[in-house]
């Protein structure tokens, strides 16, 4: 076999491979060699078919096969003598080949980038830490309570608040005409609740029972129903009863009913709730403030076969999401090529953090084990009532699934790792402060979030991509 090097450019490698006739013709008398053992033709004793027979019925057959098995080998000796680890599969064109000729074909491959992690002790990462105070707990308790609340017939001629329940009959129409799922009757509906479709529940504020109303709204354009989004519709409503909120009693006596000993138990309760909770945005918060860190820090090239497929799954998210409002890319806020600049970018960003964490949870033997993954796909299978076993059966038989399974796993033990070399100083915040600091986090990255498109461990770590998230 000869190899020549035909392309050394970044991460790309090109090679020309010459398998010699007298190599391609062993192969082929040896697969023969094989089939005669087992062979059975008229005429002839089973195993006692001459190889020049078989070679006349079977030969061009026998040479695809040939090919195939030359290629793989060759390709394979290739890629380890020159100690290659390739990004992608390699891609194989085959220059010329015959029965009796030299077997010529090329390789083109990516590799994997060599780089070396930043010493992750110099990073400096802030950890926010929300205190709940009683009266926070007392509020959360309020607002859970109000969730069991009563309510009773009004008094004859009350007209209809906010917090009043009404039970209504309605007949919703599109254009004139009924639309599937619009009509109902005896539908109760507390305003202000803001269930309801955007504006509904507003017109119905100041009805009184036995009152006829037509409540005229427009669906919202991301509306469930795509053949409703973004249509005005108008609802006959008539108000059968209006019933007002009995007061909610918050006491020992509630809790019991909700199956704790006391109060004070539920409190403590709703306390660890939020603790976890806040916990977890806080969490969030500093793996945004990582991924950044990672991201400036490190500027190595990346394969371009995999930011095209990454682009690429962005790019079709993209399209996807416009496609249910109704929109086509001219729709977006800036031209078509300065947005596919854009998400190129994200995707690049997203395999470069990708293959830095696969690199270090590599180096640093960082693993996911049997009991993380099973309880992963018990939180999968609780998604499917009465289909769990068939959930836990896909995920055991379907390799590739198990590795999406297993990819944000991963790439948390990553994170906590780094995390632990990291300083981290910590600062309290009210609550307040906390949900308003994750709210311009989000907005800075709606474009982003839009596509889907810092989010990408579900698709797998070892295929270079990092979650934002």
């Amino acid at each position: 076999m000869q190899v020549s090097e035909t392309l050394s450019e970044g991460l790309k490698r090109g090679y020309k491979v010459v398998v010699e006739a007298a190599d391609m013709e062993a192969k082929v008398t040896d697969r023969l060699t094989e089939m005669a053992k087992e062979a059975q033709m008229p005429g002839f004793r089973p195993g006692k078919v001459p190889l020049t027979i078989l070679r006349r019925t079977y030969g061009r057959q026998l040479l695809g096969e040939v090919l195939e098995q030359a290629v793989n080998e060759a390709t394979t000796e290739t890629l380890e003598k020159n100690e290659l680890k390739p990004a992608m599969q390699p891609k194989i064109e085959v220059v010329s080949f015959d029965e009796g000729k030299d077997l010529e074909y090329t390789i083109e491959v990516e590799v994997m980038p060599e780089f070396e992690p930043m010493d992750f002790s110099t990073l400096s990462l802030e950890r926010v830490v929300a205190e709940i105070s009683d009266e926070e707990v007392d509020k959360q308790v309020e607002s859970f309570a109000q969730q069991f609340k009563e309510f009773e017939d009004a008094e004859e001629g009350h007209v209809a608040e906010n917090g009043d329940t009404v039970v209504i009959d309605f007949k919703g129409s599109v254009d004139g005409e009924l639309f599937d799922g619009g009509t109902a009757e005896g539908h109760s509906l507390e305003l202000g609740s803001n269930s309801f479709i955007p504006g509904f529940e507003e017109q119905l504020v100041g009805a009184k029972k036995g009152e006829e109303k037509t409540v005229t709204v427009n669906f919202p354009d991301e509306y469930q129903a795509e053949h409703l989004a973004g249509k005005a519709a108008e609802f006959a409503c008539t108000v059968n009863e209006v019933k007002t909120a009995l007061p909610v009693v918050i006491d020992d006596a509630m809790a019991e009913k909700l199956g704790l000993e006391n109060l004070a138990a539920l409190k403590d309760a709703m306390r660890e709730q939020s603790s976890k909770e806040f916990s977890d945005i806080s969490r969030t918060k500093m793996k945004r403030q990582l991924l950044d860190a990672l991201a400036d820090n490190h500027d190595f090239e990346v394969p371009e076969g995999l930011v095209e497929g990454e682009f690429e799954q962005i790019w079709n998210q993209v399209e996807e999401d416009l496609k249910k409002q109704e929109k086509t890319i001219a729709d977006l806020d800036k031209p078509e090529d300065e947005a596919r600049a854009e998400y190129r970018g994200i995707a690049e960003r997203r395999v470069r953090l990708g293959l830095l964490l696969s690199e270090v949870g590599n180096r640093n033997n960082l693993a996911v084990n049997q009991d993380e993954v099973n309880r992963a796909m018990a939180e999968q299978a609780q998604r499917f009532p009465g289909q769990e076993q068939q959930i836990f059966e896909f995920y055991q038989s379907n390799p590739e699934m198990r590795a999406q399974l297993e990819a944000p796993i991963m790439e948390d033990k990553v994170v906590d790792f780094i995390v632990e070399m990291a300083q981290v100083s910590e600062s309290k915040v009210s609550i307040e402060e906390l949900m308003a600091s994750l709210q311009e986090d989000d907005d800075d990255e709606a474009g982003a979030n839009d596509a889907d498109a810092d989010a990408g461990a579900e698709a797998g770590m070892d295929s270079g991509k990092a979650d934002d998230k």
